[in-house]
């Protein structure tokens, strides 16, 4: 791959892993479909922090959420028969839930009650969510990725406007992920896992979007996952098929590449610490979570309820 310089290589630091007490042996739904003959006794995913610097993650084949606390504690908060995914706060009792199975679901982090938020679109089921974003003013971008990819281009990614209106923007992509916001909330970023892309989305003022094209393509057999942006522009993405986290410039030329010390499966991330600046990852299949000191915090995302 030519670079028009030579990027920064560093290595991710495991900071926790899943405790023993908290992995499972049996079998799973999702663990059947999605890694067939591999031991699966978690799959971790959709890192968030609250005010308090509480990280939560999800685990998606056995339908739990946990929560870390700063001290590297964990928690179990909440399990049920979904298939959680990514996660944002949508105040400071309640998480929304990307759940593949079961659509949008609000989670009571106090309580760990989970009820329905967005089941279905009109009377259809989605083909199964898989991570979202709010704007500044509360809207909600989420993507339905299902088993989507080259073969079947038909992935989604919707609007959920504050006044319950849901609009599809585009129902044409090989595998929708991860989605972060431009610090204008110009632009939307998507992962297109499956064609090993980054999609650039200009969002319109009318609420459309128009020449929607590839900001970056990766390799590998795994594309493009977790996304987050920082105060710089700069985007940040996990790459789960290389192992690496890539700190992309305005242009798309790699930065920064971070290395997993810890597996190659780096799924998603989350920007958190006393500044802003140390970077969260998600290693899924061996249950850890690995950080980096970066130089530019991430961009603040708030919940609907601090807008």
């Amino acid at each position: 791959m030519f670079f028009f310089r030579q990027p920064e290589v560093r290595d991710l630091r495991l900071l926790t892993r899943l405790p023993d007490r908290f992995r499972r042996t049996g079998p799973s739904a999702w663990g059947d479909a999605n890694r067939p003959g591999q031991p699966t006794d978690s799959f971790l995913e959709g890192p968030v922090f609250d005010r308090h610097g509480n990280l939560y993650v999800t685990d998606i084949p056995f339908g739990r959420v946990f929560r870390i606390n700063p001290q590297g504690e964990w928690e179990l908060v909440a399990e049920w028969g979904g298939e959680p995914n990514g996660l944002k706060f949508l105040d400071d009792r309640h998480l929304l839930v990307a759940d593949y199975r079961n659509g949008l679901m609000a989670c009571d982090v106090t309580t760990g009650e989970v009820r329905p938020y967005l089941e279905r679109r009109n009377s259809e089921r989605f083909k199964g969510v898989n991570d979202l974003v709010f704007d500044r003013r509360g809207n909600l971008y989420f993507t339905d990725q299902g088993q989507t990819g080259l073969h079947d281009p038909t992935g989604c990614l919707y609007r959920l406007d504050r006044d319950g209106r849901l609009d599809r923007l585009l129902d044409n992509v090989p595998s929708p992920n991860g989605v972060a916001l431009s610090q204008d909330e110009r632009v939307l970023y998507l992962g297109v896992t499956r064609a090993n892309q980054v999609w650039r989305v200009p969002l319109l003022p009318d609420g459309g979007v128009a020449k929607v094209g590839a900001f970056f393509t990766s390799h590998g057999p795994s594309g493009p996952d977790g996304l987050a942006v920082d105060e710089r522009g700069r985007v940040i993405v996990a790459n789960p098929g290389l192992g690496v986290v890539w700190v992309l410039d305005p242009r798309a030329e790699p930065e920064v590449v971070l290395r997993s010390s810890a597996g190659s499966s780096l799924t998603n991330l989350a920007f958190g610490g006393s500044d802003g600046k140390t970077l969260y990852c998600t290693e899924s299949v061996t249950g850890s979570i690995l950080v980096a000191d970066m130089d530019v915090a991430g961009l603040q995302i708030r919940s609907p309820c601090e807008r």
